[in-house]
């Protein structure tokens, strides 16, 4: 089984948000990313993939009209975030899809064919 090495940027310092992740491969065998990203919107959601490197980047904003110093509590997590994962060489780089549907990227990364035997 392939795997996905972290990064130091996925080390959680106080105060810093790193929403989670799961990582599976398919019965096709290729690997699947998924990460919780609530309340964003696609534009706020950055996905890079350099030099066998996929990075996931973005801002959570406060709701619309909310100031922090507004806030009696807050559980939920919010500001920067940055997770960065190194990919095994079998994955086809050309082939590398994102998508955001109801609070959650799925981001598809097939194998190369020579790969799946």
């Amino acid at each position: 089984m392939a795997f996905l090495v972290l990064r130091d940027g996925d080390v959680n310092p106080r105060g810093r948000w790193v929403p989670p992740v799961d990582i599976y491969e398919t019965e096709e065998r290729d690997l699947v990313i998924t990460a919780e990203l609530p309340d964003m919107t696609r534009e706020g959601i950055e996905v890079v993939l350099e030099d066998g490197t996929l990075t996931l980047k973005g801002t959570k904003a406060l709701p619309d009209g909310v100031k922090e110093e507004q806030v009696h509590r807050g559980e939920r997590h919010y500001g920067p975030f940055h997770r960065s994962f190194s990919l095994p060489q079998t994955v086809d780089a050309a082939r590398v899809t994102a998508e955001y549907r109801n609070g959650v990227l799925t981001v598809k990364l097939p194998y190369r064919e020579d790969a799946r035997a």
